[in-house]
């Protein structure tokens, strides 16, 4: 009996001392309200394990003067998006569809037509010499409806 009374009596001061440590660690976790942080030095804000390390970044001039070109896009075909597609066939007056983006069979159709009417070859797909056709007509008819 005796030596079942001494374990209970270990195990709740066990315990005791357990949940003490929990409450002192919780204590620690608790957000610094600005109050606090007021009142703390400048030696107590940066942890004494953390170390700041320098990484070089180039700079790169991205302000283009009045005279100079723009810097040009990655070399490589460039392939439109549908809403690009459809908007350019739209100011070219080729689609009068909804601008969504997906290019269904109307898309296809305003493609095709308008790869006729620019002697290009007729195969309803926007590759880099339709596509350039196709910005160049677009822009043309944008500068139209400005004036």
């Amino acid at each position: 009996m005796k030596r079942w009374l001494s374990l209970g009596v270990v195990v709740i001061v066990l315990a005791a001392l357990s949940g003490c440590g929990k409450k002192q660690e919780m204590e620690e976790l608790q957000p610094i309200t600005m109050e606090s942080l007021s009142t703390m030095s400048g030696s107590t804000l940066v942890a004494p394990e953390t170390k700041i390390s320098e990484t070089k970044v180039p700079v790169v001039n991205a302000v283009v003067q009045a005279n100079e070109a723009l810097p040009l896009p990655p070399q490589g075909p460039y392939k439109p998006t549908g809403i690009e597609i459809q908007t350019a066939l739209k100011n070219a007056g080729f689609y009068a569809g909804n601008i969504d983006g997906k290019i269904g069979p109307k898309s296809k159709q305003a493609i095709e037509d308008f790869q006729k009417a620019n002697g290009l070859k007729v195969d309803g797909k926007v590759g880099p010499k339709t596509w350039e056709a196709m910005s160049r007509s677009s822009n043309a008819a944008a500068e139209l409806t400005k004036r």
